[in-house]
């Protein structure tokens, strides 16, 4: 790019902060925001409230203040001591008002800060602000006086909103009850309060500030060294224990890098260095970088990422970490410019989840830094299309307003003061030679609202008692940490395509087209090689299949629950083109898995022993299968159960005819869901049922699993399939060894006991429980999970649960109903009697039939007066039945309760 157009940019950037500026000065000044839609001033209080969003608005001319420094870098030094003049006359900061203790310390008391810097230095350049006499550093240090209240914790971690009149805990302070706060929230204080402390010698400021990182460091996630997201400021303890780089993390991570660049202090360096091996090794999966679990960080805590992170890049160029920065930048780039603007939120696979965007500069930050590091030009083009769609998209006759709908492009009458303090700033940075900015640069560093603090703070007023804390929770390997700033003149030693080689793989990353893709498969066509794996074809025990995701930087990792989980860094790919593979790859896995959760989401179904001595009291709660006749449109099946030959069903059965006529089981593994069903259907049987072979699976501690086809037509599939974990099938397997004949019921749901029984020679107490009951609501799987969403797969484009390990493709439905639960509502589920061995603690206590807790003494009691008082003529339920027939099914369903009652069922 040619100095002519970086000056042409540089001024449309100049001309911008104009129009946001000048309009925020004529319509909306003293308030704290400009309202760009209807030309006002936001003031607290008279606009319908925003929530926490408000919190930042403090009657204390806000977007002023946050402008101050940005005034001066723009060379604007006229309208700087103007403005400086107007805070001094017009800024109260003594306002019966609740705010935000961080927005205000990063963009009040930073703003001051970084006005009176720079005030300092005109001063001392002879031409601007002679009269000024750290008056700014005055209103600094009152604010921070006002704000060191909300340190009063046993923690030190600050409440998260004062009064600035009233402080905490005064009933007319309307605040100080709170007891959580984000870890950025407490940790982004040390810039701004040791600056603070420099600056005027008062050393409480800084001390408070040491003492909240402190005591977020030593509650750090000692295994995987992350922190979450919020924290208790009382206890200590971890409230959200996601996390990632994003809202309510981000500038922890980046205060401990910048607090050792401005105060010299190793054990931020050596914290920071900690912190960031953990990020790099747990939630960079370049480029994405997803939050985690801080107690299992291999299991990712969500499928999106938010905007916030965009500043990462901008930090790992001060860390050093080009590679990574470089390519999450351009991931983040591909999504601007599939939106025109980065989205709140956005998935894993680049799709909008939230939408709005109230013009954040964060993307802005890294794009500096990386043009800074690199010298690449293509930073300046990346810095011209922002400009541009500002122009195009943001721009209205008042300001600039944020996007409520990136979609839609529809405006919300919002312009935020980070937008003027850190926006203008980067770009016109990015476009200015070093003669053009009056001061060097290089002599400051920017807060997170991008503030400019001087280093020689580093140097003045040393009077804080440094206990380096560091070492004391952790043993550090020094050989990973880099004590000095990499000279970038060496590390792009005159290689201008560096940075392109980086990004090259990525550059189709959101668009789903991928025409150089396309083009690549048709070459490879004509020259006889094999076209990439597509998530369709994918086969789990295809050895061939396993091998190309290895060479795409793709791992297989085998659940403890069976499933299959596909995790891709593209770092350990092959080549930047088995890398683009790989990511495509992985897409394609998230939108099939998706379209099939969509197209079958079925409820869990049950399997009802029916035989003697159950009579359908035992109901075990199985999953569908996405194949076969649906049960909750076609009859029931019912059947005698036996089991198949092979025992895993995946050839011809060597015993159809054990099996023809029943309903065959078979056990999970080694070959697709759909093939053993068309193995025992062709064995005769009428149905199947699919047993776990994970030992000691349940439905109490895992999500039914939903069986999946082949991938191919299913049609041919006419008989019924269940899915039980082990726990559940060993009932069923028990049963045939204690009785040999076992019968059951596959439906959709339990069936009435009446109805199933009929003609039966049944005890009559059980026909009349069942008809006290049968008008009630009856729990079945269905009822059980009519609340509860299928769980949805990790859909990341790096991370995918996905299949059974034999099974290439299986949904998983998140219900969690009882593996044993009754046909009634109030009555308990009858194991077989060989069940008594298994622990009584997994399972409910025995209810009495009628629905009244009893003990067993009371059962025995009324049955033995009801036999005493039996004869044969006496009538049992609705049909006479043999009194010797009715006494031994008596006998027998007593010894069931006696072993019910032993294994407290």
């Amino acid at each position: 790019m040619s100095r002519e157009e970086k000056q042409k940019l540089g001024n449309q950037v100049l001309e911008m902060f104009d129009h946001a500026y000048g309009n925020y000065m004529e319509h909306a000044y003293p308030a704290d925001e400009l309202m760009p839609l209807t030309c006002r001033g936001r003031v607290r209080g008279q606009e319908p409230s925003r929530g926490d969003v408000d919190d930042a608005l403090g009657k204390f001319s806000l977007t002023l203040i946050d402008s101050l420094d940005t005034l001066v870098v723009l060379n604007k030094t006229k309208e700087f001591e103007d403005a400086v003049r107007k805070v001094l006359r017009d800024v109260n900061l003594d306002n019966d008002v609740v705010v935000s203790v961080f927005e205000t310390n990063i963009r009040v008391l930073g703003g001051l800060l970084g006005g009176h810097s720079l005030a300092i230095m005109l001063k001392e350049k002879g031409e601007y602000m002679q009269w000024y006499n750290d008056e700014l550093l005055q209103m600094a240090k009152q604010l921070g006086y006002k704000l060191l209240p909300a340190f009063n914790t046993t923690s030190g971690l600050p409440y998260p909103r004062i009064n600035l009149k009233f402080g905490i805990r005064k009933p007319e302070a309307r605040t100080g009850t709170e007891t959580d706060t984000c870890t950025a929230c407490a940790g982004t204080l040390i810039l701004e309060f040791a600056a603070l402390s420099r600056f005027t010698g008062a050393t409480i400021f800084e001390e408070y500030a040491r003492k909240a990182l402190d005591f977020l460091w030593e509650k750090r996630q000692r295994s995987s060294n992350l922190v979450g997201v919020t924290i208790n400021i009382h206890t200590g303890d971890w409230v959200r224990k996601d996390s990632g780089v994003g809202a309510g993390i981000d500038s922890y991570y980046e205060y401990l890098l910048k607090a050792y660049v401005l105060l010299g202090d190793d054990s931020f360096l050596e914290r920071f260095n900690t912190h960031y091996d953990a990020i790099m090794r747990y939630i960079s999966q370049p480029p994405l970088l997803l939050d985690v679990h801080i107690h299992k960080p291999m299991l990712n805590a969500r499928t999106w990422m938010d905007a916030l992170l965009a500043f990462f890049p901008g930090l790992q160029v001060l860390k050093g970490d080009i590679r990574p920065a470089i390519e999450t930048h351009e991931m983040l780039y591909q999504v601007i410019k599939k939106h025109n603007f980065l989205p709140e939120a956005f998935t894993t696979d680049f799709r909008v989840h939230w939408a709005q965007h109230p013009l954040r500069p964060e993307f802005a930050e890294s794009t500096y830094f990386l043009y800074k590091a690199t010298g690449d030009p293509y930073y300046l083009e990346v810095g011209k299309t922002l400009i541009e769609n500002l122009n195009k998209y943001a721009r209205v006759p008042c300001g600039f307003a944020a996007m409520k709908d990136v979609r839609t492009g529809s405006h919300e009458d919002r312009m935020d003061s980070f937008f003027l303090a850190e926006m203008f700033k980067y770009l016109y940075l990015l476009f200015a030679d070093k003669e053009d900015i009056i001061f060097d640069i290089e002599d400051y560093i920017f807060t997170t609202e991008a503030h400019l603090l001087p280093l020689w703070l580093s140097t003045t007023n040393q009077n804080i008692s440094k206990k380096n804390t560091t070492s004391e929770y952790t043993e550090l390997d020094d050989s990973n940490f880099d004590w000095t700033c990499p000279n970038t003149q060496i590390l792009f030693p005159n290689d201008p395509l560096y940075a392109q080689s980086i990004r090259e793989p990525l550059k189709n990353v959101v668009d789903k087209s991928c025409p150089r893709g396309l083009i690549r498969v048709e070459e490879s066509f004509r020259s006889g090689a094999k076209p990439p794996l597509r998530a369709r074809d994918f086969m789990a025990t295809n050895p061939e299949h396993l091998e190309i995701l290895k060479k795409m930087g793709v791992s297989l990792i085998h659940l403890k629950d069976g499933r299959v989980q596909l995790v891709q860094h593209a770092i350990q790919a092959a080549s930047s083109i088995d890398a683009e593979d790989g990511l495509r790859f992985m897409q394609e896995m998230i939108e099939l898995s998706s379209q099939q959760q969509k197209e079958q989401q079925l409820p869990p179904r049950a399997v009802q022993i029916v035989s003697h001595p159950f009579f359908g009291r035992v109901v075990l709660t199985a999953g569908p299968a996405q194949f076969g006749p649906d049960l909750s449109k076609h009859k029931e099946t019912r059947g005698f159960v036996a089991s198949s030959q092979p025992y895993n069903g995946c050839s011809e059965l060597t015993n159809p005819e054990a099996v023809v006529g029943k309903i065959a089981l078979i056990q999970r593994g080694q070959c697709m869901f759909a093939e053993k069903a068309r193995n025992i259907q062709n064995a005769g049987a009428i149905g199947g049922i699919v047993i776990d072979d994970n030992e000691g699976s349940s439905s109490d501690t895992a999500p039914l699993f939903q069986m999946a086809g082949d991938g191919k037509e299913t049609d041919d599939i006419k008989i019924p399939m269940l899915f039980l974990f082990s726990k559940e099938g060993s009932i069923i397997l028990d049963a045939i060894r204690e009785y040999e004949e076992v019968e059951v019921l596959l439906s959709d749901k339990a069936k009435d006991r009446a109805a199933l029984l009929k003609g039966k020679i049944i005890p009559s107490y059980i026909i009349n429980s069942n008809s006290e009951t049968e008008n009630e609501d009856q729990p079945s799987p269905e009822s059980d999970s009519q609340n509860q969403s299928p769980e949805q797969m990790t859909s990341g484009s790096h991370e995918v649960d996905l299949v059974d390990q034999e099974s290439s493709e299986e949904s998983s439905l998140n219900s969690h109903p009882e593996s044993l639960f009754p046909a009634d509502t109030d009555n308990a589920a009858s194991p077989s009697p060989s069940e008594q061995t298994s622990n009584p603690t997994e399972y409910p206590k025995t209810t009495s039939l009628d629905g009244e807790c009893t003990d067993l003494d009371n059962q025995l009691q009324e049955q033995s007066d009801t036999e005493e008082d039996s004869n044969p003529n006496v009538s049992w339920g609705k049909k006479g039945q043999p009194i010797d027939s009715i006494l031994a099914d008596w006998n027998e369903d007593i010894e069931a309760f006696e072993m019910m009652e032993k294994d407290e069922l």
